[in-house]
């Protein structure tokens, strides 16, 4: 019989080399589940009663909404986060957020973080995420930690995993629950492999139960073992990975720039997070979507409005750029320019 215990501790030693560098995995704190939806949805079953509620910095991957609401019956209360700031979350806007649900008699059972963030692409500091432990240690809540995108780093800022900074610290590391997969940073969206790596022991028991019914198959992990455990094509691969993300990147954004769009600083995901405020006809969520559904129906061009992401200040778009080759970029930019017209000298 194949044993389960040798995909753990590939999946640990690959996280150990690829996200955090600091820090040492341990596979038996670690369940699998078909991909990080499931991971998501097993950890709101286990930490969430229907009715509570989870805050979630904005803008968030729009299929969070569907990932932790649909079966749970959890609500998601957004934490608005502003461009002035690149859109990087403050310990100010989440204590408001905090107040204001509670006020609606509405128990929070935690915080879903996503670091690196999609769409933004930005990065959680150190200090912010020792931020987030001290509030949701005095709040009494956990901390979700999505971070499906941390070997997918591009800028020159390094990426910290919150495993990282519960383990150097006083911190009580029962509240902190990491989810991650395989289907960015390798690229193997099918293959449906998604992890929970849980400090507590309760929920890592509840969460084995649950992902009875989202297993990952015994072929996929004898594939994955495999190729894992291969140390030098890991690293190789992750690096090249990296300069060919950052360089499409670069090329995208560039040609954003010319249209006179800018994006924010990025330091990491498939997505650039594009600014069109200038360029939507009327400002606010009308203006995006009609401006949305233009580029869709007129350019074949298929963006996602920052309404979707929960995004507050309407004229945001999430651009993914990684499907693309270096030719499509050309094109795309051509069908943005036919679109918006002279619009775009507004930027």
């Amino acid at each position: 019989m194949y044993s389960f215990f040798r995909i753990l501790q590939a999946m640990a030693g690959f996280m150990s080399r690829v996200i955090g560098r600091d820090v040492s995995y341990e596979p038996s704190q670690m369940v699998l589940t078909a991909g990080v939806t499931s991971a998501i949805e097993t950890l709101c079953f286990c930490l969430a009663d229907h009715g509570n509620a989870f805050l979630v910095p904005t803008p968030y991957y729009p299929s969070f909404d569907r990932d932790m609401k649909w079966r749970t019956g959890v609500e998601l209360i957004p934490v608005h986060c502003r461009s002035k700031d690149n859109f990087v979350l403050s310990i100010s806007a989440l204590d408001q957020a905090f107040n204001q649900t509670r006020k609606r008699e509405t128990k929070i059972r935690g915080i879903l973080l996503s670091n690196p963030a999609n769409p933004v692409g930005n990065l959680l500091s150190r200090k912010m995420l020792e931020a987030l432990l001290k509030f949701a240690e005095e709040k009494n809540i956990h901390i979700v930690s999505d971070e499906i995108f941390a070997g997918s780093i591009y800028g020159e800022k390094e990426f910290v995993s919150i495993a990282e900074v519960v383990g150097s610290e006083d911190f009580d590391k029962n509240r902190v629950h990491i989810v991650y997969g395989l289907s960015k940073d390798l690229f193997l969206p099918g293959v449906r492999v998604g992890m929970i790596y849980s400090f507590n022991e309760n929920v890592l028991a509840a969460a084995r139960k649950l992902t009875r019914f989202s297993s990952v198959s015994a072929p996929t992990q004898r594939l994955l073992v495999s190729m894992l455990s291969d140390t030098r094509f890991i690293v190789e691969y992750i690096q090249t990975n990296k300069k060919r993300i950052r360089d499409m990147r670069d090329l995208f954004v560039a040609g954003l720039e010319e249209l006179g769009i800018k994006c924010t600083d990025s330091r990491s995901s498939l997505y650039c997070w594009a600014d069109m405020r200038n360029l939507i006809p009327t400002y606010g969520e009308k203006g995006e979507l009609e401006l949305w559904e233009k580029l869709l129906n007129v350019g074949k061009i298929n963006l996602t409005p920052g309404s979707a992401c929960h995004c507050i200040e309407p004229g945001w778009f999430r651009c993914c750029f990684t499907t693309l080759d270096k030719d499509d970029v050309r094109v795309v930019m051509e069908r943005i320019r036919k679109v918006v017209g002279s619009r775009t000298s507004c930027g």
